[in-house]
């Protein structure tokens, strides 16, 4: 009998153990399930700011006036726009121009 308790016993105690160290790698595995989200909600946040900042660099406005003030690109009149057809040839200035 007693022996019988000994061996009923070292299994509780095992059996205890093994509850301890799954409990204990479930909340260590849902606090990295929790630190990963909140790192997808950082990369959220910072994938939408760079999207608005793009697209304030790109502005088409912000564009012209660089080109205008430090490249010295102006618009061009009317006789210098050359518009070449599919074939290759040209229709001369401002003839055939589009708007």
């Amino acid at each position: 009998m007693l022996r019988t308790n000994l061996v009923l016993l070292l299994v509780v105690v095992a059996c205890a153990l093994g509850a301890v160290a799954s409990n204990h790698r479930a909340r260590k595995l849902f606090m990295d399930l929790e630190r990963e989200q909140n790192r997808a909600k950082e990369l959220e946040v910072e994938w939408g700011q760079l999207q608005l900042e793009q697209s304030t660099w790109a502005a088409h406005a912000r564009v012209e006036r660089i080109a205008r003030d430090k490249l010295g690109m102006r618009t061009p009149v009317p006789g210098q726009i050359l518009v070449l057809e599919a074939g290759g040839n040209p229709a001369g200035p401002a003839q055939g121009a589009r708007p």
